[in-house]
């Protein structure tokens, strides 16, 4: 494979050598725990770089090693470390930058369980500084910039309510202060957004979500330069044990084959089922980057070539009973948590945010009991938009 060819191409071809396999079209799966060497001097110069070298499972698998090249390639790094959740490669790519002391930058609306890594477990723990801002001005963070800083971790759109950061504008910012950036950028996916290339240092994923596409697997992903990657390898990947296995690298390597032509049907869908919404009398406002009535639609034309399924909207309805009773009539969209897969989810905000988060941090994020949040799936666009317009007039 060569720089000329597409995506799409790289996604099918790029880093599998076929004749190692025997021919084989799909890479065999390496369902090993250990390699082993033909003597003392051949494992002894395999130690010398373990980063480099098959040596146990925990640390380098030939079927793990190919999917994290594809996703580097993909995204426009240098480098890529799969992680066996989302969580544990956010974890691992902020504590990489962080020591006891820090302030941290970041967004009031970033997904709950990193807020509660930041603002909980390591405020206790390693006495972190953390500093919420809305992040839609770039002043937002030049004013709250100390010493002290050390991270600004983004997440562009941000849950719930996908506001939008300048992502090039921050990244600008924080190499003239020397800070280090992070970015959240699972709902974009780098087929529409690549935000290394606007000078961010880390990109993090759940590719639980449309890097699986399929609601089989759980995983999460790190991208950045050769030298970060390495040292989260062989420190924070390592030693907290956050390993990907062979079979589940395997299936994200088949999620990629397809993930241009999903991506392009999830964002065909939600923008159909978006513009629905935005009619409908019974909804209030309706928050997706895909709509021109965005407020920063433009900022989201600048920096990303797409949309993905996932938009949230306020239904027109206060009584706890009636949004349960919408809530609860759809039939196509199933309830559940997570999102990013074939299917179309649905779900509110406020169960979790309300068990998460402290009652005045909840209501700084602007959500109500009425928001709710949708995973725009791969069934048929006029399925999906009738079904939510039976719901409504229930």
């Amino acid at each position: 494979m060569t720089p000329e060819h597409k995506l799409e191409t790289q996604l099918q071809h790029f880093g599998e050598n076929r004749q190692d396999y025997h021919g084989a079209v799909v890479p065999p799966i390496f369902q090993n725990s250990l390699f082993t060497f033909e003597s003392w001097e051949a494992i002894d110069a395999a130690f010398d770089d373990r980063t480099k070298n098959c040596i146990y499972t925990r640390g380098k698998n030939p079927s793990v090693s190919l999917v994290e090249e594809k996703i580097a390639n993909l995204a426009g790094g240098e480098s890529a470390k799969l992680f066996g959740s989302g969580m544990a490669a956010i974890s691992a790519a902020i504590l990489h930058f962080l020591q006891p002391g820090d302030h941290v930058i970041t967004v009031q609306n970033i997904y709950g369980p990193t807020n509660n890594l930041l603002n909980a477990y390591l405020r206790r723990k390693m006495n972190i500084e953390v500093t919420y801002i809305s992040g839609e001005h770039i002043d937002d963070f030049a004013g709250t910039i100390t010493e002290r800083t050390r991270l600004i971790y983004l997440e562009s759109p941000s849950s719930a309510v996908f506001r939008l950061q300048d992502i090039a504008a921050v990244a600008k910012l924080a190499k003239e202060k020397g800070v280090k950036t992070i970015i959240d950028n699972t709902w974009a996916t780098p087929i529409f957004q690549k935000p290394l290339g606007m000078g961010i240092d880390l990109e993090v994923h759940s590719c639980s979500k449309y890097f699986g596409g399929h609601s089989d697997i759980v995983a999460g992903v790190i991208i950045g330069c050769e030298q970060d990657i390495r040292e989260i390898a062989v420190n924070e990947f390592e030693l907290l044990g956050g390993k990907m296995a062979p079979f589940e690298a395997w299936l994200i390597l088949r999620s990629l084959r397809t993930m241009p032509i999903r991506m392009q049907k999830h964002q065909e869908n939600a923008l159909q089922v978006a513009d629905f919404l935005e009619e409908h009398p019974k909804i209030r406002s309706v928050n997706y980057p895909g709509l021109p009535s965005f407020p920063q639609f433009e900022l989201g034309r600048k920096q990303m070539s797409g949309y993905s399924g996932l938009l949230s909207f306020e239904l027109a309805m206060d009584d706890l009973s009636q949004i349960k009773n919408f809530f609860n009539s759809l039939k196509v969209f199933q309830i559940g948590v997570s999102w990013g897969g074939h299917e179309s989810l649905i779900y509110a905000p406020a169960i979790s945010y309300l068990k998460e988060l402290p009652p005045e941090q909840f209501k700084n994020l602007g959500i109500s009991l009425g928001d709710m949040r949708i995973s725009v799936g791969l069934e048929n666009g006029d399925d999906l938009v009738e079904d939510l317009a039976q719901a409504l007039e229930l």
